[in-house]
């Protein structure tokens, strides 16, 4: 602990704070699934189309909030983000309908999502590079001790009415804008006068277009796209095909909120255990368990153990993968263009929230489970051979011998 967090600016702190205050009241997006299912009795297709539309709006959230990050400030964007979706989670626990509560589920995913270019580029303003995925890695950490408690709590919570999820999770996303707006500073200049001592090309040079021109970076976006389709059926079907074998809500509750647990326990330890190892080895084995650990629900059947022994799987391999990731994103953004970046990578996941849950909702409903859960293991399996890919290639930006993703930089260790 003392390794992990020492050195670190004061402000980081209080934006670490900020992400655990907002993640211990994250219900909604947890149980939204069995709340329309389960709660409300809709059917599993219409969970999972209403869970993709909060992925649609986190998608279109994603770009749009680099971009306001780059251009009119972190602090800014991340006050707007955070107020809107307070107030969109409480009108969600209002709305009644199928049309409204998927226009509002939309609404929330825009919101939501637009706050997290904004927190990653702060992290990487706030903190040196030396330190920057050790930051990245106890944010992280806070997201995951917020989830945890979150989800153990939220399922007995949940057994006397939803309502209460959503307005609780709206009040703490309105502390954490107070926090924000009381502790945190805006870090748009210091990221200005970072790139004009290593100059960096303008504003105008490192644009959106210049993103998804970046080769390098765009590989990495679309592996970590594969992943995340992967990762989008634990807060969705998970919960829907537990259901459906008769495992009750304070069950599943549990069930989730051991990922959080374990990354809790485990990130840190493991990360350091796994200090300096080759990069592309690191992701390659956490493909692996994160595709096949989720693959294993297959075969869980009623047993509420087994479910909780596939989700330890995939937690390891996420734990390895999450650390790797940061590092890797972190050393591939330019600092006048770390919204975009970001915003760009966020978009993987946001388009992965908008695809999974509708695809794994219908494969589901219609193929069952062996077929939803075999499609996770092949998921996995393509992206170990894609990251053997990438990590034979360099980085087009960086010609030094260091930049080949096989190579583990010293400032992607926690």
């Amino acid at each position: 602990m003392r390794r992990a967090a020492g050195g670190l600016p004061r402000q980081f702190w209080w934006l670490w704070t900020s992400t655990l205050v907002n993640r211990l009241g994250g219900f909604v997006v947890t149980f939204l699934a069995l709340y329309l299912t389960v709660d409300r009795g809709y059917s599993a297709s219409y969970g999972g189309l209403v869970a993709g539309l909060f992925g649609l709006g986190s998608a279109i959230a994603a770009v749009g909030g680099g971009v306001l990050t780059d251009r009119l400030g972190r602090r800014p964007t991340l006050l707007v983000a955070q107020l809107s979706t307070a107030a969109f989670t409480a009108v969600l626990g209002f709305a009644d309908g199928q049309v409204a509560i998927a226009a509002v589920a939309f609404l929330v995913g825009l919101a939501s999502n637009a706050s997290r270019p904004a927190v990653s580029a702060m992290i990487a303003d706030l903190v040196p590079a030396a330190d920057r995925v050790r930051a990245y890695s106890l944010n992280y950490w806070a997201v995951n001790i917020g989830f945890g408690v979150s989800a153990a709590v939220a399922g007995l919570i949940a057994a006397n009415g939803y309502l209460t999820l959503f307005l609780l999770d709206a009040l703490t996303t309105v502390l954490c804008a107070v926090l924000v707006f009381v502790k945190v500073p805006e870090t748009l200049a210091k990221a200005e006068a970072e790139a004009e001592a290593a100059e960096e090309p303008t504003e105008a040079a490192v644009g959106l277009g210049a993103v998804f021109r970046d080769g390098a970076f765009m590989a990495v976006v679309g592996v970590n796209l594969l992943l995340a389709l992967v990762f989008q059926q634990g807060p969705t079907t998970l919960a829907m095909d537990m259901g459906r074998h008769g495992i009750s809500t304070a069950e599943y509750g549990l069930v989730a909120s051991l990922n959080g647990v374990l990354i809790v326990l485990l990130q840190l330890p493991l990360t350091r255990l796994l200090e300096g190892r080759n990069r592309t080895a690191l992701l390659v084995a956490s493909a692996l368990l994160i595709g096949w650990g989720f693959g294993l629900t297959a075969v869980a059947g009623t047993s509420t153990a087994f479910y909780a022994l596939s989700v330890a799987v995939w937690t390891i391999g996420e734990i390895i993968n999450a650390p790797t990731m940061m590092g890797l994103v972190a050393e591939l953004s330019p600092a006048r263009a770390r919204g975009r970046y970001q915003g760009v990578y966020s978009l993987s996941w946001s388009l992965a929230a908008f695809l999974g849950p509708a695809a794994g909702g219908l494969l589901l409903q219609y193929a069952g489970s062996w077929a939803l859960w075999g499609s996770c293991a092949a998921g996995g399996t393509l992206a170990a051979g894609a990251f053997v890919s990438i990590g034979r290639r360099r980085p087009a930006r960086d010609a030094a011998p260091d930049a080949d993703l096989a190579a583990e930089p010293a400032a992607a260790t926690a």
